[in-house]
């Protein structure tokens, strides 16, 4: 007949045991070993020494979503309570420290849209570009893109400009993104003012620059700007000529009839009467 010893537990409990220290402080885990619906998150991410705890789990989150889900900050902020600008700090410091990354491209139809890729281990992916294309040149820092040009007022006007340049300067109101430079202002000016001289409205001209822009931060606003101007420009109106100027009523000092003329006088038939001429 088999007997069982008490005091020797089985080797499996025992390990359990002197690993998880059940009556010792400090943490212990129950864990389930996933099979489903789970994502390996690095403890890199989730053990950062610099990241916010909603940093971190913005994060995590980000990583467990498929691709093409939308992560822009309004997305965010629908789903989790701590609002659009903590979110927005948030992702921020997830970019900072490479666990995001943003790049803008331009569909068919004109509109520049921002695409967020989000990398498990930051500085991973780009050596492995680097190494898959060796012969891809390494893009150097260098002097700022020039803006996209924009169309340009037939008759310059001092007045037209300034108004131009006013409504730019305004943008900001609408957008905080809109916030231009001086140089930036310069250069759309003219390009504003095609506008108004073409009969748009001020008021319609800033519902086409400040009107479905992307969610994301703008990183050049002035290019965007640049592109509406000259991609939504609308046809000049049809030409009319000026109304004909038809000189005022005179009465003739010869005839007292009536006449046109610029100035007092005498009418034609005087004037040509031989011996008036004499």
């Amino acid at each position: 007949m088999d007997t069982q010893n008490p005091s020797a537990p089985p080797r499996a409990q025992s390990r359990i045991a002197g690993k998880n220290h059940p009556h010792a402080g400090g943490l212990v885990h129950d864990h389930t070993r996933h099979t489903t619906r789970f994502t390996v998150i690095g403890n890199h991410l989730a053990q950062h020494p610099e990241l916010s705890g909603l940093a971190i789990g913005l994060g995590v989150y980000i990583q467990s979503l498929p691709a093409g889900a939308r992560v822009d900050i309004k997305t965010l902020a629908a789903r989790f309570p701590e609002g659009t600008t903590r979110i927005a700090a948030a992702l921020r410091e997830l970019e900072a420290h490479g666990y995001l990354r943003r790049e803008r491209r331009r569909t068919p139809a004109g509109r520049i849209v921002t695409r967020t890729i989000s990398c498990n281990q930051p500085g991973h992916r780009r050596t492995q570009d680097h190494q898959a294309a060796p012969t891809r040149k390494k893009r150097t820092p260098g002097p700022r893109k020039p803006l996209p040009a924009v169309p340009q007022p037939a008759h310059p006007a001092p007045a037209l400009l300034q108004t131009a340049t006013d409504l730019l300067a305004g943008l900001y109101r609408h957008d905080p993104r809109l916030l231009l430079s001086a140089h930036d202002t310069a250069h759309l000016a003219p390009g504003v003012a095609a506008w108004l001289e073409r009969d748009v409205s001020p008021t319609a001209v800033r519902h086409t620059l400040t009107t479905d822009l992307p969610p994301e931060p703008l990183c050049r606003p002035a290019a965007l700007l640049a592109h509406r101007l000259t991609a939504q420009l609308s046809a000049p109106p049809p030409f009319a000529p000026p109304p004909a100027i038809r000189n005022p009523l005179q009465t003739c000092d010869g005839c007292d009839r009536a006449f046109r003329s610029s100035a007092p006088g005498r009418c034609r038939d005087c004037r040509s009467d031989p011996l008036e001429a004499a």
